[in-house]
C-alpha cells in the first residue's frame, strides 16, 4: 500500500519593511534600517526556498522595528517632559522677575 503525504503550503513570514520604514522615518534611523535589511531578506530567502532563513530574518526585522519604534517613543516622551519642565520654569523665572520689579 502507498502512502501519499501531503506537504501544507508554506506560507511566506511577514516581511516587516512597511513598520521598518515607517520606524526609520518617523522613530529611531538606526534600528529602522536594521528592521530594513532584515526585511528585505525574507522574501528573497523565501523564493530561494531557504524556509528557516526567511522565518528568522522576518523575525529580526520585526525585533529591530519593535526596538526602534518603542526607543523612538521613549525619546519622544522625554522630550515632551523636558519641553514642559523647561517651560514652567521659564514661566515661574519670568513670574518671579516681575514681583520684584
Amino acid at each position: 500500500m502507498e502512502q501519499s503525504f501531503q506537504q501544507q503550503p508554506l506560507v511566506q513570514p511577514k516581511n516587516w519593511l512597511v513598520e521598518s520604514i515607517l520606524v526609520t522615518l518617523f522613530c529611531c534611523l538606526p534600528f529602522g534600517i536594521a528592521g530594513i535589511v532584515f526585511a528585505s531578506q525574507v522574501n528573497s530567502k523565501f523564493t530561494a526556498g531557504d524556509y528557516a532563513g526567511a522565518a528568522q530574518a522576518s523575525k529580526d526585522a520585526g525585533k529591530w522595528t519593535k526596538i526602534g519604534f518603542w526607543i523612538g517613543l521613549g525619546v519622544l516622551i522625554i522630550y515632551i517632559i523636558a519641553i514642559f519642565a523647561f517651560g514652567a520654569t521659564a514661566f515661574w523665572a519670568a513670574r518671579k522677575d516681575i514681583q520684584y520689579r
